[in-house]
């Protein structure tokens, strides 16, 4: 009876001093124990953090799902869906950072890279729409041209005979095609390997030596199926590249 009392004046005295503290009244119910399994789902959610949420990010789409990670736990690298087609290859430089021409090479020019190619598609696509400004890139250059031919005034050489020529014989291939001159396609060009040869130096008034390949062909087809084919009657090497110098005949 003595502890019984010992215990409610013990009580009493705890309430006075919460309530002069301002503090909750201690409680007299016992503590209730959780179940184990609300226990571990309490804990599992008290210790997550928003960086293990499994919301989807808003901005992913559905149907194209991001890489799967690796071993690592870092994603997989993957290719750009954007990327677009290469870029066409750069024209080779034919003059030095100072503004002096380039010295020619005794490099032997390709005919399967995509340089050429190109300078060939330039070709055809001025032949097919009869207009000659698209292939003037094509042509051999004229600070080449100063350099290689040991002639007087090599610039009015070049503009009113070599270009003059140049865009005579684009207009007439254009005609030779007729009316569906547009709507044909280029196939490509042949070029005989075996008639590549060096010219020295005064072989073809020449004060530099080129390579010089003769005779080669423009292949299109018509919209009908026929083909047709032009000649393309020299091309000379300039630092490893050919240039169109005469396209039908020499004059």
């Amino acid at each position: 009876m003595r502890e019984r009392c010992l215990q409610n004046g013990l009580f009493v005295f705890a309430l006075l001093a919460c309530h002069c503290r301002g503090e909750p009244a201690p409680s007299v119910a016992p503590a209730t124990s959780l179940p184990v399994a609300e226990r571990s789902v309490g804990a599992a959610a008290a210790s997550s953090s928003p960086a293990a949420s499994v919301v989807p990010d808003a901005g992913a789409v559905a149907s194209a799902p991001g890489p799967a990670p690796s071993a690592s736990g870092a994603a997989a690298p993957s290719p750009s869906a954007g990327a677009g087609p290469s870029p066409e290859p750069e024209e080779p430089a034919l003059l030095a950072a100072d503004g002096t021409p380039l010295p020619q090479t005794e490099a032997r020019p390709s005919v399967t890279d995509e340089r050429f190619k190109r300078r060939m598609q330039r070709v055809a696509d001025a032949i097919l729409s009869g207009d000659v400004e698209k292939a003037r890139s094509t042509f051999f250059p004229l600070v080449a041209y100063a350099q290689v031919k040991d002639v007087q005034k090599p610039e009015r050489d070049y503009r009113f005979r070599l270009m003059a020529h140049f865009e005579r014989d684009v207009r007439e291939y254009r005609k030779a095609l007729g009316k569906a001159a547009e709507r044909a396609e280029f196939i490509g060009v042949e070029v005989p390997q075996a008639r590549v040869e060096w010219l020295k130096p005064g072989k073809e008034g020449n004060r530099l030596g080129y390579f010089r390949v003769l005779r080669s062909k423009l292949r299109f087809r018509l919209p009908d199926g026929k083909e047709r084919s032009f000649e393309l009657t020299s091309m000379i090497s300039w630092r490893g590249e050919w240039y169109v110098v005469h396209l039908h005949g020499f004059e």
